[in-house]
């Protein structure tokens, strides 16, 4: 191969940095590219669709072990379906349900300490009316008394 995209090229292109192509590189997600007669890596375009489908991945929560998974398997499947990928899929939507809920209780606990007024983490967690959620050791602690 002569001809071909240059790091910075194919960096620029798909939107990372130099050091990222390099690390994706090192890690296997990118195939080890052609070398130019003076020593320039010389990369194809797929090098630029590659790096944005890790990237893509990347955002929809997939880590680059999963992503490594992924594309090991679709090198793998000779035209053929990639079996797990709807199960990887599903998984990691259980995974983002679950941070949502984890994420929508602790956003009600913290919104409810602002509307108590809360403005020390002691005076309101020894509060009967403390609305943060603390764990059964501080129930034994709590008293009848003015909220926070």
């Amino acid at each position: 191969m002569s001809t071909g995209l240059r790091s910075g090229q194919v960096a620029e292109a798909a939107g990372v940095n130099i050091q990222t192509l390099r690390y994706y590189e090192r890690r296997g997600l990118l195939a080890e590219p052609e070398r130019s007669n003076g020593g320039h890596r010389l990369y194809g375009e797929e090098a630029v669709t590659a790096l944005r489908v890790i990237k893509a991945a990347q955002r929809l929560g997939f880590t680059l072990e999963e992503v490594a998974e992924l594309l090991e398997a679709g090198r793998h499947r000779h035209g053929r379906p990639v079996a797990g990928l709807q199960d990887r899929a599903a998984a990691k939507l259980a995974e983002v349900d679950a941070k949502i809920a984890d994420l929508t209780t602790i956003r009600t606990a913290l919104a409810a300490a602002v509307d108590a007024g809360c403005d020390d983490l002691t005076v309101c967690a020894s509060s009967v009316c403390c609305p943060i959620p603390f764990t059964d050791l501080a129930e034994e602690n709590r008293h009848a008394g003015p909220c926070c």
